[in-house]
This record gives structure tokens, sequence and C-alpha cells, in this order.
């Protein structure tokens, strides 16, 4: 009875074709099912085996801290003939090839001195002629390791057509290797990319956590990320958006990522300051500077050094004090009124608009050159209408405070959720704040149902001068207006009030118990200029 061994050996040379054939087509299917090494390779070896006979199969890699050939994959070999197969550089036939990147092809084990059977003894090997063939493993124009397999020498086949076919396995062995090398260094890069985008994450979440940012929309994310980025520098960074839109924490935020966040963070609210006092709460003054200049005081620069100084609403930033402010940041050097030297500052940046500053420049009411110093990194923040999914989160973010700060314990409803997320708040996350602290000092049950926020939301929509009074159902489309139009009385009132604060829009709606947006609009609809009535 023949063994399959002795059947192959009887194949006709189309029979080995067909095999060879076979082996190509099997080896390049699994190549596309996998590039891991460790299933590429050892089916390779497998299919040498099974349909040329050679047997054995290994493929020993180079191990750098070890300086030996060690065996990596294998077909045939026990775990203990694995164990054994190393080999250094040079030592043995699988040395020498490795050594020198020719192949070797072994006649006859027993009659070549240099092959040590270290691997597989020989009493393990059939009694009959045995032949060895290795050959170097190229990868990225080196040697990298030894394909080595076995053979007997009574076959018709010849060791040609076998070193042939060995030749092209060794060539994808080392195609496999390099790919892997690549997949683990882009992995590995992409491994150090990812920690330091989590990294960089965690520390703007830490930030926006601490400075009470609430929202993770991908416009929030995309403002916390340039903020991230452009932190660790000393650029001006300018926040553009609607009153409301949280732009003081995004200041704070910058500055707790900067490495400026151990040194002061200072407030300027330029719409809250009359224009004569500007320069002294800028820059400072010395005793007897002015009428009332009892004491020497520093102004918010020197109040900021080293760290970061928050310029809001300075778009109300009175003509002459724009001139003073940009040679502040161009020279980084302030003087105090009533004072004869300069003191050096160092004070990053950051400026906060809800206007038009390049609106303000065309009207000749902003400078440009001030304009082009402050506009360096300019960050957009979403209205709270342009992010509705961050309403919930704002909102029990709010009540959770709310309670905490007046020891209730208040729960919204799903329902009150809801009914949050739908309305338009022109007023933004401030608007919300406020409609939250109502309703959390004013609920007495304990939870708040949908009714109860589609009553303060209809009240709070007449107060604001909204045309629509309740929220709409979820399914009906937004229907909220604006503001109501203006009442023919308005324009004197309001021209004697900015009359009154010398221009200061801020102090006028104070004074007309409007907010600063409801004054806005009016001044927007009645054409008014603030602009005219400073002094």
């Amino acid at each position: 009875m023949s063994t399959p061994t002795t059947e192959r050996s009887r194949a006709s040379p189309s029979r080995w074709a067909e095999h060879e054939s076979l082996l190509v087509r099997e080896v390049l299917k699994r190549l596309g099912r996998s590039l891991d090494p460790a299933d590429a390779v050892r089916e390779m070896l497998h299919l040498l085996s099974e349909l040329l006979g050679l047997n054995r199969g290994r493929v020993l890699l180079y191990d750098a801290e070890a300086d030996a050939l060690v065996i990596r994959y294998a077909y045939g070999l026990t775990q203990a003939e694995i164990r054994r197969g190393r080999f250094a550089p040079g030592e043995g036939v699988t040395g020498r090839v490795f050594r020198t990147r020719e192949p070797a092809i072994v006649q006859d084990i027993d009659a070549e001195p240099a092959f040590l059977c270290r691997t597989v003894e020989r009493s393990r090997l059939p009694q009959e002629t045995v032949a060895y063939i290795a050959l170097p493993i190229e990868s990225d124009g080196r040697v990298v390791g030894v394909l080595g397999v076995h053979r007997l020498r009574r076959r018709d086949r010849a060791l040609a057509d076998d070193l042939a076919i060995l030749r092209m396995v060794a060539t994808l062995v080392g195609q496999v290797l390099q790919i892997r090398r690549l997949v683990e260094r882009e992995t590995a890069a992409l491994a150090t990319e990812n920690r330091a985008l989590k990294a960089a994450l965690e520390r703007a979440g830490a930030a926006a956590r601490a400075s009470g940012i609430v929202g993770d929309s991908p416009r929030v994310l995309a403002a916390l990320a340039a903020i991230e980025r452009v932190a660790p520098t000393d650029a001006s960074v300018l926040l553009l958006g609607e009153s409301g839109t949280g732009k003081e924490l995004f200041a704070r935020a910058l500055h707790l990522l900067s490495p400026r966040r151990d040194r002061p963070f200072v407030k300027v609210n330029c719409a809250a300051i009359p224009d004569a006092l500007f320069e002294s709460e800028l820059f400072g003054h010395e005793k007897g500077a002015f009428t009332g200049a009892t004491a020497a005081r520093p102004g918010k620069f020197e109040l900021a050094d080293g760290g970061t100084l928050f310029l809001d609403e300075v778009g109300e930033l009175p003509l002459a004090m724009q001139a003073k402010l940009l040679r502040a940041l161009q020279e980084r050097v302030v003087e105090r009124v009533g004072a004869t030297r300069e003191r050096r500052v160092d004070v990053r940046i950051v400026a906060a608009t809800n206007r038009d500053l390049q609106g303000l420049v065309s009207a000749g009411s902003f400078r440009l050159d001030l304009f082009y110093r402050l506009n360096v990194v300019p960050v957009t923040l979403p209205a709270l209408r342009e992010r509705p999914d961050d309403v919930r989160a704002l909102a029990r973010h709010f009540a959770s405070r709310l309670n905490q700060a007046y020891q209730r314990n208040v729960t919204l409803s799903q329902g009150a959720v809801e009914a949050l997320a739908r309305f338009p708040w022109p007023g933004n996350v401030r608007q919300l704040a406020n409609v939250l602290e109502r309703i959390v000092l004013l609920n007495d049950s304990g939870v708040v149902g949908a009714g109860e926020v589609e009553r303060v939301l209809a009240a709070e929509s007449r107060t604001v001068g909204a045309e629509s009074a309740a929220p709409r159902p979820a399914e009906e489309p937004a229907r909220f207006g604006r503001y109501r139009a203006v009442s023919a009385g308005d324009r004197d009132r309001i021209e004697n009030a900015l009359a009154a604060t010398r221009g200061n829009k801020s102090a006028a709606a104070q004074h007309l118990g409007m907010t600063l947006r409801q004054l806005e609009y009016r001044i927007k609809q009645l054409g008014i200029d603030p602009a005219r009535h400073r002094r």
C-alpha cells in the first residue's frame, strides 16, 4: 500500500504544476483575508507540506535582543522543537544563510557537517536521504530571517522547482512582515495621537467643567477644540457670539488651559465703565491724579500681569480709549493716570463682543488697527437655539446647582425638559439659567411638570416681547417671533437715556428698565446712533 508521500513523488509534471498553482491561489486567498503573519505564514507552511511535500517548514526571524535567529512560525514541529530552534548569525546552515543572504540546498543532511540537527533530532526523520532547503527572507531591503524546509530526495520533482516555489513563498513572507511592521508603526502613531488627543480632550473637558461650560454639541466642541489649540500661545483671542452665550466661561476655560493658569484672570466689562473712568480702570492712577484719588491704585492691566485680561463687550470702548488700549497692547507698557513713568506688563488678551466689529470699523466707531490686534484668533460661540440638544443637559445642570444653592430638592420631569428644549431662547444660556432659577424657587411640589414650564415660558415670551406665548407641542413647527414692534414714544426715551449715560448702552438699559438686548433691538429699529451721545 502506497503512502501519500510516495503518491506525490510519482505525480506527473502536470500534476506538480497543478499543485503549485493551487498553492499560489490558496496563499493569495488567505492573504486577502488576513495580513496577520501568524495566520498567513503558518498557512503557507501548511500548504507547502500538504501540496508539495516540503515538510517541517519553519520561519526564523532575527531577535536583536537575543542576537539569535528564533522560530516564530512553524508547521510540523512540536513546541519543544520550536524552542530548540535557535541559531546565532553564521551558526549552522540556517545561520549561514542569514549572514550571507544566499540560499542553501543541502542534498543530504547526514553528509553536511554544518547541518546541526538541533531543531529536529535525526531519529525523528525518515531513515532515508533527507534534504534541507533554506532561503533568506528579505523585508525593506534587509535580511530579517530564514525560511527552511525538509524534503525527501526520492521524488520525481526537481530540487530547482522546489527552490523556485520557495523563493516565491519567502518573498511573500517578507512582504507580509513588512506590511505588518508598517501597520504596527501606523497603529503606534495612531495610538500616540489618540493618547495625545484624549489627554487634550481631558484637559479641555476639565477646564470646561471648571469654568461651568456644559454641552457636547458639535459647535460647542469645535469652539472648545479651537480654544485648546491656541491656549498654549500668547495669541489674542476674540470671542464672538450673541449676548448670553457664555463668553466669559470660554475665556476662563482658555485661561485654565494656558500656561498662565496659576496667574490672575481679570475681567473688564467695557460696557459698564463710564467714559471718564476708562483710563483709570484699565491703567490705574496715582494719588492725587484727580479729585477723589486719595490713594494710588493699580489698573486692570497691572492686576492681570502674568495672567489673562478679559475685555468683555469690547465693542463698547470709546474711540479715544481704543488708541490708548492699542498702544498698551503693542508696547506692553501702561502708564497710570498722573504718573510720570511707564510700567511693563505681561498680559494675554481675550476680548469678547456680541457686535459686528467690522461693521463698527466701517462706520468709523472702531479702529481698524485695534480690530486686527484683537482678531488674531476669532472663535464663534453658538447661540443656544443652534444647539437644542444641549438644553437638556444645561437644564439639569442648572437645576442641580440651584438645588444646592437654595437647599431645595426640585426635580425636572422629562416633559419639563422637553418643553425647555423646544423654546428658542433668544437670551441664550443666561436666559435659561434665569428661567430655571425662577422655576426652582417657585415650585412647591418637588417635581416640575411640562405645564408648569410652559406657563413660565409663556410669561417669559411676553416679558422679552416675543410675539408668541406658550411653547409649541413637539410636532408643531416653531412660531416664536423675535420682538414686538417698537412704539412711537421709544425714540425720545432712548435718546434721553443715552444722553444721560453719555452713550453707555448698558447703563441706559438699566435706566430704562430694559435688558441690553431689548435696548439694542430698539436702537437698531429706530436707527439711533449711541456714539453721538458720547462726550
